[in-house]
């Protein structure tokens, strides 16, 4: 029996030196804040029953944030005295959305858990149910990251990919983040939901050949050269508000609504094998996608004593 107990000490010390050495743990709030992810699943579900589109907005902020010094929580701060922050840098200006939903999750946490769970992790939380909402793979997500006390605009322009990058610059993009050409082609594939505006994707439809001419003149009766730069369109135009594999096969038929998109099949034999993998299997594109969700989430974490918890998400304390 005192062998048996010594041994559990040993693994509760082992766990406890794991998470405050700056390892991010799925258990991280099993304790301290239980009802955590309850909280942020019922916020999601009712933000997506009342707009199906702000599921791929919040996907994005995860995103967003994670590519602009590690998954921090920087892409919720407002501008203030000391810096301009991300929220106005041009990946993200009239087109990152869904705040209010974060907002909304961080109150209902303050108010169960004072000042225990970060906004990093509510947008990691946050990406994963919406993901599932929509119809997509879940996993278990990574949690103990710590809030930044700054953001940077000029770091947010530099970070983020653009979507009229071309392969090249893409696979440079992810590899700048420790991800690869398998993870850059997994993760766009998060583009099989949401909305893009015209100014996204104009030079695509106007100044590109490898796009289906058809699908191009549809787009362009929305998206005239000059002007209507807020006009929507999908990013993925058969199920755009349905996590599926669907995106992939768009690609195959030059229907790629960003120029980035359809890089991904344009000739090159280490993007292309792989669209055509995903096409054909959303099984494996859902193991996989969950598989570099969790790598992208661990993208320079906050850990131990760096950053701070902070009370409301738009300001540091």
């Amino acid at each position: 029996m005192a062998c048996f107990r010594s041994l559990f000490l040993i693994l509760i010390a082992v766990v406890c030196s794991f998470q405050a050495n700056g390892q991010l743990s799925p258990d991280y709030y099993s304790s301290t804040c239980p009802q955590a992810l309850s909280i942020v699943k019922a916020e999601v579900a009712a933000a997506i029953k009342n707009e199906t589109r702000v599921g791929a907005s919040l996907l994005r902020l995860h995103f967003h944030d994670c590519f602009v010094n590690g998954c921090d929580g920087s892409l919720l701060l407002d501008d203030n005295s000391t810096f301009i922050g991300e929220k106005t840098a041009v990946p993200n200006n009239n087109s990152a959305r869904g705040f209010n939903v974060i907002d909304n999750i961080k109150a209902r946490l303050e108010k169960a858990c004072p000042r225990v769970v970060s906004c990093a992790d509510i947008l990691a939380i946050a990406a994963r149910d919406s993901v599932v909402q929509l119809g997509g793979p879940s996993w278990k997500v990574r949690l103990g990251r710590r809030d930044s006390t700054t953001a940077s605009r000029s770091a947010a322009n530099t970070s983020i990919p653009q979507p009229t990058f071309n392969l090249s610059a893409l696979i440079s993009s992810f590899s700048a983040q420790g991800l690869s050409i398998k993870d850059l082609v997994i993760l766009s594939g998060s583009h099989t939901i949401g909305l893009a505006r015209c100014t996204s994707f104009r030079s695509h439809i106007y100044n590109d050949s490898d796009i289906d001419p058809s699908f191009a003149n549809s787009l362009r009766q929305i998206c005239p050269r000059n002007g209507s730069d807020n006009v929507l369109a999908p990013l993925d135009h058969q199920t755009p508000t349905r996590f599926d594999s669907l995106y992939y096969g768009n690609l195959l038929d030059k229907k790629g609504l960003l120029h980035s998109d359809q890089e991904l099949f344009n000739g090159n034999s280490s993007t292309v094998d792989l669209v055509k993998k995903y096409a054909a299997n959303t099984k494996l594109f859902f193991k996989e996608f969950a598989k570099s969700m969790i790598k992208m989430g661990n993208i320079k974490p906050l850990t131990g004593n760096a950053g701070e918890i902070r009370i409301n998400c738009r300001k540091a304390n």
